[in-house]
């Protein structure tokens, strides 16, 4: 049984993650970070990723959550998420609860979402995924692993996104769209066409600029 969780990473996205953590009353044993950063809203610094090995034979209840944000397409989070599960440590699903997840939505492993965020029906995510805060993901999409959807933006009725990929703060991502692993969906655009080719897109409606 998990009766703690440590957060691996802490800079200002650990902070939120933290915030649900508290709401959902977890024991939050602490943070790991290459760098001291001081306590973060009550929760110690633990040391580096260095100690986690060491720590999950000490605790095998407990789990762990990313700290780490995401600003674009890397592969970065969910890379972290597996060397950390390779340790022993299981990675739930972090619900807020003041975010709304309807019947019938899969979230895969280490996937947090925040509060006020919506998740309708027949929705799926892969790991390691970011569902931020207002955010909305509509009926019958599916999201890669390591896909942020950020704060505001809209993922309209069956879309499809692919790993690792960035939808920027105040998004649209237009119904039955697809859109292919490692894109960077600039802030405020609107995707109305499947998107087959990595790159970054934005505008309105969104255009490759690199």
């Amino acid at each position: 049984m998990m009766n703690g969780i440590v957060v691996v990473g802490g800079g200002g996205h650990a902070k939120v993650v933290v915030g649900v953590l508290k709401k959902l009353h977890f024991e939050i044993v602490g943070y790991t970070d290459p760098q001291d950063r001081g306590t973060i809203l009550g929760m110690p610094y633990l040391g580096n990723d260095d100690i986690l090995a060491e720590f999950a034979s000490r605790r095998s209840d407990c789990g762990a959550v990313l700290g780490l944000g995401k600003i674009d397409a890397s592969p970065t989070r969910r890379r972290l998420q597996a060397e950390v599960e390779a340790l022993g440590f299981e990675f739930p699903v972090i619900v807020s609860p003041h975010a709304v997840v309807n019947e019938e939505v899969a979230l895969g492993p280490g996937t947090v979402v925040f509060d006020g965020a919506v998740i309708n029906s027949g929705a799926t995510t892969g790991r390691s995924c970011i569902i931020n805060t207002n955010s909305t993901v509509e009926h019958d999409c599916r999201l890669g692993e390591n896909v942020h959807i950020a704060s505001g933006s809209i993922v309209s009725g069956g879309v499809s996104i692919g790993a690792d990929c960035m939808i920027g703060a105040g998004s649209t991502i237009v119904q039955d769209v697809t859109m292919c692993p490692d894109c960077l969906i600039g802030a405020g655009s609107t995707v109305i066409r499947d998107i087959a080719a990595p790159g970054i897109y934005a505008g309105n409606p969104a255009r490759r600029i690199g």
